[in-house]
């Protein structure tokens, strides 16, 4: 990948990739999970208690092949367990359903299940090669003979193991080999040894796909991007131009909301049933309620929560903000670290001082109050029910319910003056 950060940590559709594999393997309804990481890897466990707070974490001292990674979990693997799933944290697509689809091939009277793939391009991968529908064995492309490697069958790494054998095998396997490590892919020979049936399960390519580069990692968010939208629009939203429109896989998108083109969602976004997010706007962990209207060219950042009917404009900011029902922000302001009541306005241009260059504090606006155009409101302060803010004022002390706050220098006009001016100092020709 070229980067300071670990491979898995880096993201798709809102998610680190381990975040991918780990959420995939809780949707198909693992009931414990344990992470092999490598040493000096405190930033990879950590995200691996993001998505999964029980997860066991080994550390793999030495990277001796991919049945010693597995067995690095050994204490864990030593508990109870009717199956055992091996996945990647670098293949981030493959799907909870397949993963119950290789459970159920145990079920069915399997001892190890191998994930594979109809490759466009065999080159480079193990070919998995399968008589009478059982796989017989995986052969890399450099051990294969002319006939095995015309097989475009082809070995994905993800595999599921049954319980009461996956120990037995794991230990069986040797690293007598060229490169002296112990390969995984060897527990298929070693079932098949010992009268165990071994079979292969076909995913599509593109769910098996791994992430080395940057140019992987893009083709994989542009896969992740079709499936977030596809489900979506099948929900029930309408997507003007989908394929301008960015997902995370967290999103939550209600029926009946309309979303125009160039909107992208971060991670922790729900919008509710009828709610209209107009063109180039950016949510992120946001809640929308219902027939919300926001944008165009609108942000809401974290901790933003609009009530129903709520109305945002064209380039307006909310940030760790509660809006209750009816609210119109409808142009050119910021509310941030707020509660706001229903039915108040917010004019154009004010903002609420939330910051006071070493701390954060808050403003509080009752319902129906009207807040004119360019007020700052600087926090902590509060306007009671249905007061009204003139146009202009920086307000610094509470104002009741019901009243008038003015805070700005008196008009002062003096007739006659500028041209009086013009006459003392023309203007001078070039």
């Amino acid at each position: 990948m070229k980067s300071a950060k670990p491979k898995v940590l880096h993201e798709a559709a809102g998610r680190s990739l381990v975040g991918h594999a780990l959420s995939s393997a809780l949707a198909a309804g693992a009931s414990r999970l344990a992470a092999v990481i490598g040493p000096d890897r405190g930033d990879v466990a950590e995200e691996v208690r993001r998505y999964a707070s029980t997860a066991q974490v080994f550390v793999q001292k030495e990277r001796l092949g991919t049945a010693h990674a597995v067995l690095a979990a050994r204490s864990a693997l030593e508990q109870p367990a009717d199956d055992i799933l091996v996945l990647f944290a670098d293949t981030p697509l493959v799907r909870p359903e397949t993963l119950t689809r290789m459970r159920e091939a145990l079920s069915d009277g399997a001892a190890v299940a191998v994930l594979g793939f109809s490759a466009s391009d065999p080159t480079g991968y193990g070919r998995l090669i399968v008589q009478n529908d059982e796989l017989v064995a995986i052969r890399e492309e450099r051990d294969a003979s002319a006939d095995e490697r015309k097989i475009g069958f082809c070995n994905a790494g993800l595999m599921a193991l049954a319980g009461k054998h996956a120990l037995e095998l794991l230990q069986a396997v040797s690293n007598a080999n060229a490169k002296r490590e112990f390969y995984l892919t060897d527990v298929v020979g070693l079932a098949r040894g010992l009268g165990l049936k071994t079979v292969a399960l076909e995913a599509d390519e593109a769910e098996v796909q791994g992430v080395n580069t940057r140019v992987q990692l893009a083709s994989v968010e542009a896969q992740f991007q079709v499936r977030l939208r596809t489900a979506a629009m099948e929900d029930g939203a309408t997507l003007i131009a989908p394929e301008t429109v960015f997902l995370s896989a967290d999103t939550k998108i209600g029926r009946d909301v309309l979303i125009e083109p160039n909107v992208f969602f971060g991670p922790g976004v729900t919008v509710e049933d009828g709610a209209t997010i107009r063109a180039n706007c950016h949510l992120e962990g946001a809640h929308v309620g219902k027939h919300v209207t926001i944008g165009p060219f609108a942000r809401l950042r974290p901790g933003a929560s609009l009530g129903e009917h709520t109305r945002i404009g064209n380039f307006v900011e909310i940030k760790n903000a509660v809006l209750d029902n009816d609210v119109k922000v409808n142009h050119l302001a910021y509310v941030g670290d707020a509660h706001v009541g229903a039915d108040a306005n917010i004019g154009a241009g004010a903002i609420t001082c939330n910051y006071d260059g070493a701390q954060k504090h808050r403003t509080e606006i009752g319902a129906g109050a009207f807040v004119g155009v360019n007020v700052a409101l600087v926090a902590p302060v509060e306007v009671g029910a249905g007061a009204y803010i003139g146009t202009g004022s920086v307000i610094t002390k509470n104002v009741p319910a019901d009243a008038l706050a003015v805070a700005r220098a008196r008009q002062e006009v003096k007739e006659g003056w500028a041209a009086h001016r013009r006459a003392k100092n023309p203007k001078k020709k070039s």
